[in-house]
Protein backbone atom coordinates (compact mmCIF):
# COMPACT_ATOMS: atom_id res chain seq x y z
CA UNK A 1 0.00 0.00 0.00
CA UNK A 2 1.23 3.52 -0.83
CA UNK A 3 1.62 4.91 2.70
CA UNK A 4 1.46 8.54 1.59
CA UNK A 5 -1.74 8.01 -0.35
CA UNK A 6 -3.27 5.90 2.41
CA UNK A 7 -2.91 8.87 4.77
CA UNK A 8 -4.42 11.35 2.32
CA UNK A 9 -7.88 12.29 3.69
CA UNK A 10 -9.04 13.14 0.16
CA UNK A 11 -8.31 9.68 -1.22
CA UNK A 12 -11.16 7.17 -1.71
CA UNK A 13 -9.13 4.50 0.05
CA UNK A 14 -8.77 6.68 3.17
CA UNK A 15 -12.50 7.49 3.07
CA UNK A 16 -13.35 3.81 2.86
CA UNK A 17 -11.24 2.97 5.90
CA UNK A 18 -12.79 5.86 7.81
CA UNK A 19 -16.32 4.70 7.01
CA UNK A 20 -15.51 1.17 8.15
CA UNK A 21 -13.94 2.39 11.37
CA UNK A 22 -16.89 4.69 12.03
CA UNK A 23 -19.28 1.75 12.06
CA UNK A 24 -17.12 -0.03 14.63
CA UNK A 25 -16.66 2.89 17.00
CA UNK A 26 -20.29 4.02 16.72
CA UNK A 27 -21.34 0.55 17.82
CA UNK A 28 -19.20 0.99 20.94
CA UNK A 29 -20.46 4.49 21.76
CA UNK A 30 -22.98 4.59 24.64
CA UNK A 31 -24.07 8.05 23.49
CA UNK A 32 -24.98 6.67 20.08
CA UNK A 33 -27.01 3.90 21.67
CA UNK A 34 -28.74 6.46 23.89
CA UNK A 35 -29.67 8.54 20.85
CA UNK A 36 -31.37 5.48 19.38
CA UNK A 37 -33.16 4.65 22.66
CA UNK A 38 -33.51 7.84 24.79
CA UNK A 39 -35.57 6.03 27.44
CA UNK A 40 -32.39 4.23 28.52
CA UNK A 41 -31.53 7.21 30.77
CA UNK A 42 -28.50 9.47 31.16
CA UNK A 43 -25.00 8.48 30.14
CA UNK A 44 -23.01 6.68 32.82
CA UNK A 45 -19.85 8.37 31.47
CA UNK A 46 -21.04 11.78 30.17
CA UNK A 47 -17.48 12.96 29.53
CA UNK A 48 -17.08 9.90 27.26
CA UNK A 49 -13.53 9.17 28.38
CA UNK A 50 -13.80 5.41 27.85
CA UNK A 51 -15.09 5.84 24.32
CA UNK A 52 -12.42 8.38 23.31
CA UNK A 53 -9.73 6.05 24.66
CA UNK A 54 -11.27 3.15 22.73
CA UNK A 55 -11.17 5.14 19.48
CA UNK A 56 -7.41 5.70 19.75
CA UNK A 57 -6.72 2.16 20.91
CA UNK A 58 -8.63 0.66 17.99
CA UNK A 59 -7.03 3.04 15.48
CA UNK A 60 -3.62 1.39 15.91
CA UNK A 61 -1.88 4.32 14.29
CA UNK A 62 -4.29 4.73 11.37
CA UNK A 63 -5.60 8.35 11.25
CA UNK A 64 -8.51 7.26 9.08
CA UNK A 65 -9.90 5.48 12.15
CA UNK A 66 -10.04 8.73 14.15
CA UNK A 67 -13.10 10.58 12.79
CA UNK A 68 -11.91 14.06 13.77
CA UNK A 69 -8.37 13.62 12.43
CA UNK A 70 -8.29 15.81 9.32
CA UNK A 71 -4.45 15.84 9.22
CA UNK A 72 -4.65 19.59 8.58
CA UNK A 73 -5.80 22.61 10.58
CA UNK A 74 -9.54 23.21 10.61
CA UNK A 75 -10.36 25.72 7.82
CA UNK A 76 -11.94 28.15 10.30
CA UNK A 77 -8.92 27.88 12.59
CA UNK A 78 -6.54 28.43 9.69
CA UNK A 79 -8.40 31.52 8.44
CA UNK A 80 -8.53 32.96 11.97
CA UNK A 81 -4.78 32.48 12.36
CA UNK A 82 -4.15 34.09 8.98
CA UNK A 83 -6.22 37.13 9.95
CA UNK A 84 -4.66 37.44 13.41
CA UNK A 85 -1.10 36.42 12.56
CA UNK A 86 0.65 39.55 13.81
CA UNK A 87 -1.20 39.50 17.11
CA UNK A 88 -0.35 35.86 17.78
CA UNK A 89 3.43 36.23 17.94
CA UNK A 90 4.51 35.48 21.51
CA UNK A 91 0.92 35.04 22.72
CA UNK A 92 0.25 32.21 25.16
CA UNK A 93 -2.31 29.97 23.47
CA UNK A 94 -4.10 26.92 24.90
CA UNK A 95 -5.46 24.39 22.39
CA UNK A 96 -8.23 22.34 23.99
CA UNK A 97 -8.85 18.75 22.87
CA UNK A 98 -5.92 18.96 20.47
CA UNK A 99 -6.21 15.46 19.01
CA UNK A 100 -3.35 14.82 16.60
CA UNK A 101 -2.05 18.40 16.84
CA UNK A 102 -2.79 20.08 13.51
CA UNK A 103 -4.53 23.13 14.98
CA UNK A 104 -1.86 23.44 17.67
CA UNK A 105 0.88 23.49 15.06
CA UNK A 106 -1.00 26.11 13.06
CA UNK A 107 -0.88 28.52 16.01
CA UNK A 108 2.77 27.68 16.69
CA UNK A 109 3.70 28.44 13.08
CA UNK A 110 2.28 31.95 13.65
CA UNK A 111 4.69 32.42 16.55
CA UNK A 112 2.36 31.69 19.45
CA UNK A 113 3.59 29.95 22.59
CA UNK A 114 1.25 26.97 22.46
CA UNK A 115 0.21 24.53 25.16
CA UNK A 116 -2.04 21.78 23.79
CA UNK A 117 -3.87 19.09 25.70
CA UNK A 118 -6.15 16.15 25.18
CA UNK A 119 -7.97 13.81 27.51
CA UNK A 120 -6.43 10.73 25.90
CA UNK A 121 -2.73 10.07 26.42
CA UNK A 122 -2.54 8.08 23.18
CA UNK A 123 -3.53 11.13 21.15
CA UNK A 124 -0.81 13.23 22.79
CA UNK A 125 1.85 10.60 22.07
CA UNK A 126 0.63 10.41 18.49
CA UNK A 127 0.85 14.21 18.08
CA UNK A 128 4.40 14.17 19.45
CA UNK A 129 5.39 11.48 16.94
CA UNK A 130 3.90 13.47 14.08
CA UNK A 131 5.68 16.66 15.10
CA UNK A 132 8.88 15.55 16.83
CA UNK A 133 10.58 18.96 16.60
CA UNK A 134 7.52 20.98 17.57
CA UNK A 135 7.73 23.88 20.05
CA UNK A 136 4.20 23.01 21.23
CA UNK A 137 3.97 21.78 24.83
CA UNK A 138 1.70 18.74 24.46
CA UNK A 139 0.04 17.53 27.67
CA UNK A 140 -2.49 14.93 28.76
CA UNK A 141 -5.13 16.73 30.82
CA UNK A 142 -8.83 16.85 31.63
CA UNK A 143 -10.84 19.99 30.76
CA UNK A 144 -12.83 19.51 33.95
CA UNK A 145 -9.79 18.97 36.17
CA UNK A 146 -6.93 20.93 34.59
CA UNK A 147 -3.58 21.84 36.12
CA UNK A 148 -4.05 24.68 38.57
CA UNK A 149 -1.25 26.71 36.97
CA UNK A 150 -3.29 27.04 33.77
CA UNK A 151 -5.97 29.10 35.48
CA UNK A 152 -5.96 32.64 34.12
CA UNK A 153 -2.79 31.91 32.18
CA UNK A 154 -3.62 32.28 28.47
CA UNK A 155 -4.17 35.16 26.09
CA UNK A 156 -6.13 32.91 23.71
CA UNK A 157 -7.95 29.63 24.27
CA UNK A 158 -8.89 27.66 21.15
CA UNK A 159 -11.67 25.07 21.26
CA UNK A 160 -12.58 23.18 18.11
CA UNK A 161 -15.22 20.40 18.26
CA UNK A 162 -14.77 19.68 21.99
CA UNK A 163 -18.02 21.30 23.16
CA UNK A 164 -20.05 19.54 20.49
CA UNK A 165 -18.62 16.18 21.58
CA UNK A 166 -20.15 16.58 25.06
CA UNK A 167 -23.82 16.17 26.02
CA UNK A 168 -25.67 19.43 26.58
CA UNK A 169 -25.84 18.87 30.33
CA UNK A 170 -22.07 19.49 30.50
CA UNK A 171 -22.08 22.69 28.45
CA UNK A 172 -22.25 25.13 31.42
CA UNK A 173 -19.40 23.37 33.25
CA UNK A 174 -17.31 23.15 30.08
CA UNK A 175 -17.76 26.85 29.25
CA UNK A 176 -16.89 27.81 32.81
CA UNK A 177 -13.71 25.74 32.56
CA UNK A 178 -12.76 27.43 29.28
CA UNK A 179 -13.40 30.87 30.75
CA UNK A 180 -11.19 29.99 33.70
CA UNK A 181 -8.15 29.60 31.45
CA UNK A 182 -8.28 33.20 30.21
CA UNK A 183 -5.88 35.85 31.39
CA UNK A 184 -7.24 39.40 31.76
CA UNK A 185 -7.91 40.65 28.26
CA UNK A 186 -7.76 37.11 26.89
CA UNK A 187 -10.07 35.61 24.24
CA UNK A 188 -11.80 32.28 23.68
CA UNK A 189 -12.30 30.99 20.14
CA UNK A 190 -15.04 28.37 19.73
CA UNK A 191 -15.53 26.40 16.51
CA UNK A 192 -18.47 24.02 16.34
CA UNK A 193 -21.11 22.61 14.08
CA UNK A 194 -24.31 24.66 14.34
CA UNK A 195 -28.02 23.93 14.46
CA UNK A 196 -31.28 25.84 14.81
CA UNK A 197 -32.77 26.10 18.27
CA UNK A 198 -35.68 23.81 17.44
CA UNK A 199 -33.64 21.36 15.39
CA UNK A 200 -33.19 17.78 16.57
CA UNK A 201 -30.04 17.58 18.70
CA UNK A 202 -29.62 13.82 18.54
CA UNK A 203 -25.92 13.08 18.62
CA UNK A 204 -23.09 12.60 18.99
CA UNK A 205 -21.83 15.04 17.98
CA UNK A 206 -24.29 17.57 19.31
CA UNK A 207 -24.16 20.75 17.13
CA UNK A 208 -24.62 23.87 19.22
CA UNK A 209 -27.70 26.12 19.00
CA UNK A 210 -27.43 29.93 19.12
CA UNK A 211 -28.40 29.84 22.81
CA UNK A 212 -24.92 28.56 23.69
CA UNK A 213 -23.84 32.21 23.47
CA UNK A 214 -26.20 33.14 26.31
CA UNK A 215 -24.83 30.24 28.35
CA UNK A 216 -21.30 31.49 27.69
CA UNK A 217 -22.32 34.90 29.05
CA UNK A 218 -23.67 33.25 32.20
CA UNK A 219 -20.26 31.62 32.64
CA UNK A 220 -18.37 34.91 32.56
CA UNK A 221 -17.73 35.38 28.85
CA UNK A 222 -18.57 38.36 26.66
CA UNK A 223 -19.29 37.74 22.94
CA UNK A 224 -17.07 39.71 20.58
CA UNK A 225 -17.97 38.12 17.23
CA UNK A 226 -20.46 35.36 16.46
CA UNK A 227 -20.23 34.02 12.91
CA UNK A 228 -22.93 31.73 11.53
CA UNK A 229 -21.16 30.10 8.57
CA UNK A 230 -23.02 28.05 5.99
CA UNK A 231 -21.56 24.95 4.40
CA UNK A 232 -18.76 25.98 2.06
CA UNK A 233 -15.50 24.74 0.63
CA UNK A 234 -13.83 22.71 3.36
CA UNK A 235 -16.99 22.66 5.51
CA UNK A 236 -19.65 20.05 4.89
CA UNK A 237 -22.15 21.61 7.29
CA UNK A 238 -23.16 24.86 8.98
CA UNK A 239 -20.73 26.05 11.68
CA UNK A 240 -20.28 28.63 14.41
CA UNK A 241 -17.06 30.53 14.81
CA UNK A 242 -17.44 32.52 18.00
CA UNK A 243 -14.97 34.78 19.74
CA UNK A 244 -15.43 35.71 23.41
CA UNK A 245 -13.49 37.68 25.99
CA UNK A 246 -13.57 37.57 29.77
CA UNK A 247 -16.55 39.57 30.95
CA UNK A 248 -14.32 41.57 33.32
Amino acid sequence: MDNERSHDPESPEFAMRRAQARKTIDALDPAMRLAEAPAAGPLADPRRRDWFEAVYALAKGDPAAVPWAALAPHPLTRSFVNLQARGLAGLRVLDVGCGLGDNSECFAEAGAQVTAFDLVAASIEWAKRRFPDSPVAYRTADLFDPPQEWRGGFGLVHECYTLQALPGSLLPEALAALAGFLAPGGSLLVISRARDEDEDAAGPPWPLPRSFVAEAERQGLRPLAIEDISAMAGLRSRHWRALFSRAD
